[in-house]
């Protein structure tokens, strides 16, 4: 008689689909990624900002000689609204740092949370890519320009001129790199919203 009651005991508990703790399996809760989530999105605030401030200090003035001095010297600016590639970079870098700091709020608060809803996730993977998406553009353009004025373009009879602006094309390159750093960095992010969406699902 014992052993019977041992038995249906087995059998009951055999049958339960899922623990107490509400979730499908005995794993514990999925794992939350928005502490790392929340140190690369301030990781990309401060690429941005840095970005943004070398470019929009990006000037130079220089003395050229059009004609034999001292008739023919003439001042000569260099500022990154001449070109519409760099004034696309910093309307880029813009957008960037205020996405970012929306972002960085929302992950803060979302840390706290034991399991982020899929939705949230789906649209930080879809806002993520398209912060990408402008930044890749706008690098790969600003970069299109400062390759030219480095090496200069002989098919176009187009000529460097960091021979001549060399601090210009200094804070121009290094504001280039810095937003594509930016660049991987919401890359990165929309691997890990993608991760932790796809455990979520399979958890």
């Amino acid at each position: 008689m014992a052993t019977a009651e041992m038995t249906t005991q087995t059998t009951e508990y055999s049958g339960k689909t899922a623990p107490e703790s509400g979730y499908p399996n005995t794993n514990g809760p999925p794992v939350n990624y928005f502490r790392v989530d929340a140190l690369l999105r301030l990781l990309l605030l401060a690429s941005a900002v840095s970005a943004l401030v070398v470019l929009v200090t990006s000037k130079e003035t220089k003395v050229i000689a059009i004609l034999p001095a001292p008739l023919g010297m003439v001042k000569r600016d260099a500022k990154f609204n001449y070109s519409p590639a760099l004034i696309y970079l910093l309307v880029a870098l813009s957008t960037t740092c205020l996405y970012s700091i929306i972002t960085v709020i929302s992950s803060c608060a979302l840390m706290s949370k034991l399991a982020p809803s899929p939705k949230i996730l789906f649209h930080l993977i879809l806002l993520d890519v398209l912060m990408a998406a402008i930044m890749a553009s706008a690098t790969g353009a600003a970069g299109g320009i400062a390759y030219t004025g480095l090496k200069g373009n002989s098919h176009t009879n187009w000529g460097k001129i960091c021979n001549v602006y060399g601090k210009f094309c200094r804070y121009t390159g290094s504001s280039i790199a810095l937003s594509l750093f930016g660049s991987i960095i919401l890359v990165l992010l929309v691997l890990i919203s993608a991760f932790s969406l796809y455990r979520r699902s399979h958890h």
